[in-house]
């Protein structure tokens, strides 16, 4: 039996999903399904219940992913030292992020990261936050980029760095003579906001409350460059991350306003699943995100 059997199994499990497990090991739904049936002639066992609507392990199987997991943990371990001792940095990182990290703020990191270590091969995918949650704890992805991490039992969260929430508006209008704003000073605009269930909507309504100041949008949004399009046309204005406009305030088709006070900021963080073994090319990702870069505002 190779290491790549039980690789395919383990994330069969994680994933509970066939065709995902296959994804990630570059075979087809069908061969991973024979593979989970080679592995229970050999054990002579059931290891997937398959009465279940739902992916379900039997005991039997609980207990072959459980050593499964101890011997590619070892195995990645002794890679890594290995490739440590021998200061080779390659191999693969796989990353969940949402559009506004991953479009906004990953992309220069990403940059230097590759610049310095050609040999690493870096995949990054674009999802909704509570679906890079998802990822993260079924070990899909290597890493998850989040605004407003969430603190969970099997996720460890690793400080990105914090971004400015900002006021957008037309050039023209009415709020862009202004140099510095309070949230009171949007009473009367119509403003455009992301979908109730995303974090940043979840931090702006939050500290409406704190003020005691109630924004009922006329537009909502699933994603950031939606909104700043909407914006862009003079529909409304809206709270975002600054660093997703720093183009735009630049080439001038958006003015870009601060507030005044405290609270408006948005942290990010790197999610990883805890007790995951990171391996010498991980571990260089980690220290670049780390490491500051120059151009990209923060709080």
């Amino acid at each position: 039996m190779q290491i790549e059997n039980l690789r395919v199994f383990a994330d069969l499990v994680e994933t509970r999903n066939f065709s995902k497990a296959g994804r990630l090991n570059g075979i087809t739904q069908s061969a991973v399904s024979q593979q989970t049936r080679t592995l229970e002639r050999h054990y002579k066992a059931l290891l997937v219940d398959r009465s279940q609507k739902q992916f379900q392990l039997t005991r039997e199987g609980l207990r072959v992913y459980d050593t499964f997991k101890e011997i590619l943990n070892a195995y990645d371990k002794l890679e890594g030292e290995l490739s440590e001792m021998k200061k080779v940095i390659s191999g693969n990182i796989r990353i969940s992020t949402i559009y506004s990290i991953g479009l906004h703020e990953l992309a220069p990191y990403i940059k230097r990261f590759l610049h310095e270590f050609p040999a690493v091969n870096v995949r990054v995918e674009y999802r909704r936050s509570n679906l890079v949650y998802e990822d993260v704890l079924h070990n899909s992805v290597d890493f998850g980029l989040v605004a407003f991490p969430v603190k969970t039992r099997q996720i460890e969260i690793i400080p990105f760095r914090n971004d400015r929430l900002v006021l957008i508006c037309h050039p023209e209008h009415p709020l862009a003579a202004r140099t510095e704003l309070d949230l009171r000073d949007l009473a009367g605009h119509r403003f455009i906001s992301f979908e109730p269930d995303i974090p940043t909507r979840k931090a702006v309504d939050q500290l409406c409350r704190d003020a005691k100041f109630e924004i009922d949008p006329v537009m909502e949004f699933d994603n950031i460059e939606t909104v700043k399009r909407a914006v862009e046309i003079d529909h409304g204005i809206a709270i975002v991350p600054q660093a997703t406009v720093l183009q735009e305030a630049v080439h001038g088709t958006l003015a870009v306003r601060l507030f005044r006070g405290a609270g408006f900021t948005r942290p990010l963080g790197i999610l990883h699943r805890k007790g995951r073994v990171l391996t010498p090319a991980m571990k260089k990702f980690i220290e670049n995100l780390r490491t500051e870069l120059p151009g990209l505002p923060t709080a």
